[in-house]
């Protein structure tokens, strides 16, 4: 089934993750294309990223979108905030009318040991327990989490230019398959959620200093 996890935060907020098994006309067909893609995954992953903001929105204007000089697509109205995430065969997207959101999906791969040190600060890798010279499965689904807390935060920004280890420090917490981990980030206290989904961690920003954003 396509549709692979949905929630509604709020009565304001929404998010929904789907799995591409469509053909691209099954998109296109309602989905506007705003810059050419040519490779072929990419553009089904561009496509079902936009299908889910009219899915969960269907007042969404896909004609008034426009795209930022950080690449980020947006709306000047600010009728609805949102946020995309894509890996592998899956898209994520997490849609507001009130506040800005963020949100990232990634699937395990041991790929994120070998950058750890890239976008973790000495201080989270002590404070976090982690292991840099301890390659096994546990550790390699730990820092995709924190690595998709960091994507997360910088999409909820939206504004670019962000250093990952210096700026954005994620706080211990205790690891579960769903839960809440509290990030600084330029003088902010940020909430993240996070969820497992078979091998693969889901995560969106949900407050700042109490309050959803």
């Amino acid at each position: 089934m396509p549709m692979f996890y949905q929630q509604n935060i709020n009565q304001y907020t929404r998010l929904a993750v789907w799995k591409i098994e469509e053909a691209e006309n099954f998109f296109s067909q309602t989905v506007p294309l705003q810059t050419p893609i040519h490779h072929t995954h990419k553009r089904l992953q561009h496509f079902a990223g936009r299908y889910l903001l009219r899915y969960l929105f269907p007042s969404f204007p896909y004609h008034e979108l426009e795209i930022a000089d950080t690449k980020k697509p947006f709306l000047p109205s600010e009728a609805f905030h949102f946020s995309i995430s894509h890996c592998g065969d899956f898209a994520a997207v997490i849609v507001s009318t009130q506040n800005r959101v963020g949100i990232d999906i990634e699937i395990f791969t041991e790929k994120i040991n070998k950058i750890a040190t890239k976008f973790l600060h000495e201080d989270e890798i002590k404070n976090l327990g982690i292991n840099l010279f301890q390659l096994n499965s546990q550790q390699t689904a730990l820092l995709t989490l924190l690595w998709s807390c960091k994507e997360a935060v910088f999409k909820w920004w939206g504004n670019g230019k962000v250093d990952f280890s210096e700026m954005i420090r994620i706080q211990p917490f205790t690891l579960y398959n769903e839960g809440i981990i509290d990030v600084h980030f330029k003088e902010r206290k940020l909430q993240l959620e996070y969820k497992l989904l078979n091998k693969m961690y889901l995560v969106w920003v949900k407050t700042e200093n109490g309050n959803f954003v």
